[in-house]
């Protein structure tokens, strides 16, 4: 049994990780690179093994970092099964095709200055028709069924709910290794793990035994700050920017942070915390997703049901609030007098109606942009947190005078105790892999759990590096 690694090894996107097994290979995730334009399309254009070899994919989650390669992957020839949880069979069906449509969009943007310069002209990594071949593939798992995923009983699969989106899902395999005897392992991958206490979801599931952990480090060397604490900090960002007047621009994942943000605001709106002041959501995917929350109730967490439940209230939808999806309203926003609250994605400011924002509110001293999730290298929301000034938005410069605030309570991925925490109650392990982290945040991770005196080696693989278990 071999466990191959062609994505997110000392980097945070593009979770690709093969396993070989009993004369089969399986992919877990399939996830776009997020970063540097020219190293995005070298990486997703290429995978580093022949996706026609592959046999099963199994998915943990809808983020794009996780599934929007899947495409790309059917084009060049895998056309096995795709396994995944209920609600992310829905959420695909609006987060890939949203991806084709920013491919599209920007390659046709990208060739009207290649035709001008005479340049050759590129095609995109895959479009809206390479998207529709995928959902025949996808098949749906509840939370604690088991997948003969072989058909001879040697590889057993289970999700279970990791608590970081609405679908995510911690994979757990019961392998006898044909090659060794029938000798019997278990291997987790843990996708992206979540917090305890959230909003809205439950808290991750606790795997008790294991030999083999693949554990995600994106927060490995840092804590947050309680989440008790986020809708307080978050009131008062608002309530001081909208005392001079300005705008409050969120970046935000369509996908969990969205509805983790209007939950609270809905909150606050109602206990007064925060001015009567309008609040928009202005992303079409996130109107699709936020409704896909709405038809999961059961996949949400007690607190959240009580709410649809017992009071018929939605706890995303609230009077101030409103759900852009048109273009010309999207303009619109941009002669709004007065204070308001933006939510918008890109949730790194790399692609969507975000950059349009904030070109047209980046030199105003009055506004306030809000971090709220992690920003990959090299992505402008990545600059804007190291404070480089001035920013190029649309390839023009601009000066950064807009405030800038941080807030990690916000964020879906557990921290440096939360993995420890996990790793340590996992039973039995004689290897963890440290994955989808930036260098840093993967020896960080490593050097607590050593000091923590858990059990295992602890191996933070390069790109293309092979394991045997």
């Amino acid at each position: 049994m071999k466990l191959n690694f062609f994505g997110a090894d000392k980097e945070v996107t593009g979770s690709r990780h093969l396993l070989e097994v009993n004369g089969k290979k399986i992919l877990l995730d399939c996830g776009m690179f997020q970063g540097r334009r020219e190293e995005e399309q070298d990486k997703n254009r290429n995978f580093g093994f022949n996706p026609k070899e592959v046999d099963i994919l199994v998915l943990s989650h809808a983020h794009i970092d996780h599934s929007g390669a899947i495409p790309n992957l059917v084009k060049q020839g895998f056309n096995g099964p795709i396994y995944c949880t209920l609600p992310t069979i829905d959420l695909l069906s609006y987060m890939l095709r949203d991806s084709a449509f920013i491919q599209e969009k920007e390659v046709e943007y990208l060739n009207e200055k290649k035709r001008l310069a005479g340049e050759e002209l590129v095609e995109p990594i895959y479009t809206s028709e390479d998207v529709e071949k995928v959902f025949p593939l996808i098949k749906g798992v509840r939370y604690g069924d088991s997948v003969d995923l072989l058909g001879d009983g040697s590889v057993m699969m289970c999700f279970r709910d990791a608590g970081h989106i609405l679908g995510s899902a911690v994979t757990v395999f019961i392998i006898q290794d044909k090659d060794k005897n029938n000798e019997v392992k278990t291997l987790v991958y843990s996708g992206d793990l979540g917090r305890k206490d959230m909003p809205l979801l439950h808290d991750p599931y606790q795997v008790e035994n294991a030999d083999y952990l693949i554990m995600e480090s994106t927060y490995g060397n840092r804590l947050h700050d309680p989440i008790l604490e986020a809708e307080n900090d978050l009131a008062e960002v608002i309530k001081n920017t909208a005392a001079r007047g300005g705008k409050i621009l969120i970046p935000a994942f369509s996908l969990g942070r969205t509805q983790e943000l209007i939950y609270s605001l809905h909150k606050l709106m109602d206990e007064q915390k925060i001015p009567d002041i309008q609040i928009y959501v202005d992303s079409p995917l996130s109107v699709n997703v936020t409704d896909v929350f709405r038809h999961h109730l059961t996949s949400l967490d007690e607190e959240t049901q009580k709410i649809f439940l017992n009071t018929n209230q939605d706890p995303f939808n609230f009077e101030r609030l409103s759900y852009i999806s048109s273009v010309e309203e999207s303009k619109a926003l941009n002669n709004h007098n007065g204070p308001c609250v933006i939510i918008s994605a890109s949730g790194m400011c790399e692609h969507g109606r975000i950059l349009h924002h904030l070109k047209n509110s980046i030199e105003d001293h009055r506004n306030t942009l809000l971090i709220v999730g992690f920003q990959a290298m090299n992505t402008l929301g990545r600059k804007l947190v190291e404070k480089q000034n001035p920013v190029n938005i649309f390839g023009k410069p601009y000066a950064v005078r807009m405030e800038l605030k941080i807030m990690n309570a916000y964020s879906a991925h557990a921290d440096r105790n939360d993995l420890i925490g996990y790793a340590k109650n996992v039973k039995g392990l004689k290897k963890i892999f440290l994955v989808h982290g930036e260098e840093e945040a993967c020896n960080g991770l490593k050097q607590a759990i050593i000091e923590e005196n858990i059990t295992g080696d602890i191996l933070i693989p390069i790109f293309g590096a092979c394991e045997e278990l």
